[in-house]
């Protein structure tokens, strides 16, 4: 069976995954990085899942497909740096940041294949009905 939601792939599954234990140990982000280090992490590791979705509803057009998923790629990055930030300033354990870190590298694996090699995840073109002249 083919995959009809881009909630069941394994990257999206895996980028929802880390987007709520991002937001569990953001709970912890002292008030003062309220509007700073917590909203920017939290906004970066979800909206790689959102980014997905809209690639997924893109995917009739291989470079709106690669286009959302070069989006998705830039949000893991930034969610690596905010997360390096919260370790560094002791707002993570190094477990923790291992493991987050560790997540968001698959997930940014998953993305650079899907972008090298876009052709699986795409829908075959509508074909063209020519109507004949009356």
């Amino acid at each position: 069976m083919s995959v009809q939601s881009a909630k069941e792939l394994i990257v999206y599954q895996k980028a929802y995954c880390l987007a709520m234990q991002v937001f569990e140990v953001t709970k912890r982000f002292p008030p003062e990085e309220r509007w700073a280090l917590t909203g920017q992490i939290r906004r970066s590791s979800r909206s790689v899942c959102n980014n997905l979705r809209e690639a997924w509803a893109k995917r009739r057009y291989e470079a709106h497909f690669i286009s959302k998923l070069t989006d998705c790629d830039g949000e893991t990055n930034e969610t690596d740096t905010s997360l390096d930030f919260a370790h560094d300033s002791g707002y993570i354990t190094s477990d923790e940041h291992l493991a987050l870190i560790s997540l968001n590298d698959e997930v940014c694996k998953m993305l650079g294949s899907m972008i090298r090699n876009p052709k699986p995840f795409l829908l075959s073109p509508v074909p063209c009905l020519l109507i004949p002249d009356s």
